[in-house]
Order: structure tokens, then sequence, then C-alpha cells
């Protein structure tokens, strides 16, 4: 059921929100659809830094080791994990607001699924690849704002013009939570999780 909705949003989103916003899944179905596909981008990078490595320039490639990697990745999982269940409460939070119908599983989804092109973009850490990374790295979270702005209309039950009021004031919480999490790197890299770069 999921699988079919990340190709759907990928490649005719406005009949896929319909879709899901049809649907009645539960939390629980939401938050293992969540798991699975913050899986995509962890094990990717995981992979890709520590067997591959990446290069700048003609020099060799640089990887980091897989005890120090291991920690990061964890931390990254479960921020991600994190960043999105905030978003979708925060969504269900602001719901009132603009007279929307939400429950905490249709907006935590609403936040999976707009992550969407993130994840599938996050396939790219297999072969890390700095202006390659940066590019479609962008493309995708340009691609998930536009999701994000085409979903809350029929996910939230509200016209289109207050969608796009309440799509601008979850974007708005979304790079705060962006700014956070760059923030708890810094103090989590202070406190010891820091890459380990292989010699």
């Amino acid at each position: 059921m999921f699988v079919k909705h990340i190709f759907g949003l990928m490649t005719h989103p406005n009949q896929t929100w319909q879709a899901i916003s049809r649907e009645h899944t539960g939390i629980l179905g939401v938050m293992a659809h969540m798991m699975i596909m913050a899986m995509i981008p962890a094990i990717a990078w995981f992979y890709g830094v520590t067997q591959i490595g990446w290069k700048v320039g003609a020099g060799e490639a640089t990887k980091i080791t897989v005890d120090s990697m291991l920690i990061i990745i964890v931390l990254f999982y479960l921020g991600m994990l994190g960043a999105l269940i905030g978003i979708g409460l925060l969504i269900h939070w602001m719901s009132v607001t603009y007279g929307a119908v939400s429950t905490p599983a249709k907006a935590i989804s609403l936040a999976t699924f707009t992550a969407t092109p993130l994840f599938v973009g996050g396939v790219l850490g297999f072969y890390p690849l700095l202006w390659l990374d940066l590019l479609l790295g962008t493309a995708a979270g340009c691609y998930a704002v536009v999701l994000l702005y085409l979903g809350i209309p029929p996910m939230m039950g509200v016209p289109k013009e207050r969608g796009y009021l309440f799509a601008s004031a979850v974007l708005a919480v979304g790079l705060v939570i962006v700014v956070c999490m760059m923030t708890a790197t810094v103090l989590l890299w202070e406190m010891g999780a820091m890459p380990v770069f292989t010699d």
C-alpha cells in the first residue's frame, strides 16, 4: 500500500494525496512506514562513507571508521524519526487554527509522505559524490516543499487558499527544526559523537 504511494507522489502527486487522504491508517502503520523509509538514507550513508568514501579533487577517498559511523548513523536515524514526529504533532496542533480536520496519525502521515523525495534521494549515500549529492539533495528538498503545498489541502480538509497559509506555517516550523538539528549535531560532536577518519 505505502509503496504505491511512494511512486505516486513522485509521478502524480495530486491524485496520490487524494488517495492517501481517503485512507484511515492507524498510528502504528504510519510509524512503521516512517521507520522503514528512514532506514533508506541511514543504511545508504553508512555504507557509502565507511566502504566507498568520498573524494574532493584527485586525492584518495576519505572514509569514516565503522565504529564511529555506527554511533553517528543511529543518532541520524533517531533524529529523522524525531523530526518527523515533531513536525507531525505540530501540524496536528496547528490544524485548529486553520479549521482543519486532523488526527495525530494523519498529521504524522502527512509529514512522512512529504519527506518521500528526501528518503528516496538518500540512496545517493551509497556512492558519496559531493556535487551530485548537493545538486540532487537540493532538488529533493524543493520537491518535498511542493508535496507539502499540494498535500495540506486534501489531507487536512481545507481550501487551497487556507492550505497555502497552513503549508507556509508548517514550512517555517520545519526550517526551525532543521536549525535545531544542526545545533544538536554540533553539541553531540562536542560530546564525542564525531566522525573518526581512516588513515
